[in-house]
């Protein structure tokens, strides 16, 4: 049987990805810090060869974690470096990165800009400020896994956008949104002005995506997601709209709120996976499971 390793396992990509690799016949092991095991120490120890990694493990925490505690996810570098080491010693058939839409340059997610990101604006020669500390240790995620195919190791890297879904931490904005419309809060609290926008991607479409990539041997780097612009306030108004409530607005100017806007050139994607799931479809799906609209 083939053996997959999935580090992170127990957040909440990992906890999507595990039942869906199983289903496709992978043995997999997974390796998570709230199980006791630092994936450091892991791949410190451990000398076995796995047919497929996925690295899921990695400090996030919400946009308040981003820029209120940077220093915390700079232990990110330190995970993807004893990962990259070990995958050199140990030879996995192929490792998955997850990169994230946070290493793209801020340049291109102002207020006045329009683009979508599409994945060659990632230079790894000629490196732009991406989005704080967290976008710096995926960029350098990126730049080793560079190395690493270099020394033979296939490496897929995958940039997912604004991930959400069923499961999901109430420090992310659509779980956030959903309960807040599920107690029908009134006022309805939305952080900064609420026309920042993203590039709102299903869990079962990243799951799906990451598949395609490792069945068709994907190298990447590849965006995941849909290529649709949505703001904070149309997502509320999409929640409420399907809640059946009109509450009042509550803007929280002085929230952290990230980039303006950041939305995915998927092109690339397209040619491998094509999203599944509306965001209309799954407002609609979470507010019937957990209020019963």
């Amino acid at each position: 049987m083939k053996r997959a390793l999935v580090t992170g396992h127990l957040g909440f990509v990992g906890r999507h990805m595990v039942p869906a690799l199983e289903a496709e016949g992978w043995d997999v092991l997974g390796v998570d810090v709230q199980e006791g095991m630092d994936a450091r120490d892991f791949f410190r120890m451990s000398g076995a060869h796995y047919d497929l990694v996925i690295h899921l493990a990695a400090v996030v925490g919400g946009r308040a974690t981003i820029e209120g505690a940077p220093l915390s996810v700079a232990v990110d570098l330190a995970i993807d470096a004893e990962m990259f080491g070990w995958a050199l010693r140990t030879r996995p058939g192929r490792v998955v990165y997850f990169s994230s839409s946070a290493a793209y340059p801020i340049e291109f997610q102002g207020r006045t800009s329009m683009v979508k990101l599409f994945e060659s604006m990632i230079d790894l020669d000629n490196v732009r400020t991406p989005d704080l500390t967290y976008g710096w240790a995926k960029l350098t995620g990126e730049q080793l896994a560079r190395y690493a195919r270099a020394e033979g190791v296939p490496v897929t890297v995958l940039r997912p956008f604004s991930g959400y879904g069923e499961g999901q931490d109430l420090d992310y904005p659509w779980p956030s949104f959903i309960d807040r419309a599920r107690r029908r809060a009134d006022p309805f609290e939305i952080w900064g002005d609420g026309l920042q926008m993203r590039d709102w991607i299903h869990i079962d479409d990243i799951v799906g995506a990451t598949l395609a990539c490792i069945n068709e041997g994907v190298d990447g780097p590849l965006n995941i997601g849909t290529g649709r612009a949505t703001s904070f306030f149309q997502l509320k108004e999409m929640v409420c709209k399907t809640a059946s409530y009109n509450p009042q607005v509550n803007l929280h100017l002085d929230a952290p709120i990230g980039v303006h806007r950041r939305v995915a050139d998927t092109r690339a994607l397209f040619d491998v996976y094509k999203p599944r799931i509306q965001l209309e479809d799954a407002v609609e799906r979470a507010l019937k499971k957990e209020t019963n609209v």
